[in-house]
């Protein structure tokens, strides 16, 4: 038993990693938002996918590590003005999403690390033309931050699987024309909120 328990006291995993990753994405106006349409409140939802790579430091069963992610969305809104609850950006759907950021966690278990996690994000919505297909030359551009937490398992000597949920709040955007050009940066409220699992390989 003596011999036993230090293997019982995993440290936390370290070194780099690299994933994928799918789930639920849902877009909406945040709290402070207003567009003087009463019950502005319809959000955008759809499935996300994407890759995140990173690289972990542990520290005995601490772990502090940087990451990165791309992602996209599959959802989209089209704005009725009928409708009492629209979507403050019109007709639009979720493009690529960029976060770089960091987490530290610890190890809960032999092979299991809980972790929270933090940064920058920069997101864009493309806008749709007026027979509903995209027009990826014409975007919102957002920035903002997210935090998240989560666990991670190991399931295998060098691959893991996780499940994580991440909230962001775009805070600043543009707009960029067909053209090229772009407006002025201006406020935004934007909630996203995001429950995503993935599976990934250490190194």
């Amino acid at each position: 038993t003596a011999f036993a328990m230090p293997a019982m006291a995993q440290d936390a995993p370290s070194g780099l990693r690299v994933g994928v990753i799918g789930g639920l994405d849902i877009i909406r106006p945040g709290s402070t938002e207003d567009s003087d349409v009463p019950g502005d409140d319809q959000s955008t939802e759809g499935f996300l996918y994407g890759i995140d790579a990173g690289y972990d430091l542990a520290l005995g069963r601490m772990v502090v590590g940087i990451e990165g992610e791309w992602s996209d969305s599959t959802g989209k809104t089209k704005s009725d003005l009928d409708d009492p609850n629209v979507f403050g950006y019109g007709e639009v759907a979720p493009g690529r999403d960029l976060y770089i950021g960091a987490r530290v966690g610890f190890a809960a278990g032999p092979g299991t690390l809980i972790y929270a996690k933090g940064g920058y994000t920069n997101a864009h919505l493309n806008v749709l033309t007026s027979n509903g297909a995209i027009d990826r030359k014409e975007k919102f551009r957002l920035d903002g931050w997210r935090i998240g937490a989560g666990v991670e398992h190991a399931i295998g000597q060098r691959s893991y699987a996780k499940i994580e949920y991440r909230y962001s709040n775009y805070t600043d955007a543009d707009f960029e024309f067909r053209d090229g050009a772009t407006s002025n940066i201006f406020e935004v409220d934007t909630d996203r909120h995001q429950i995503v699992a993935g599976v990934g390989f250490r190194f």
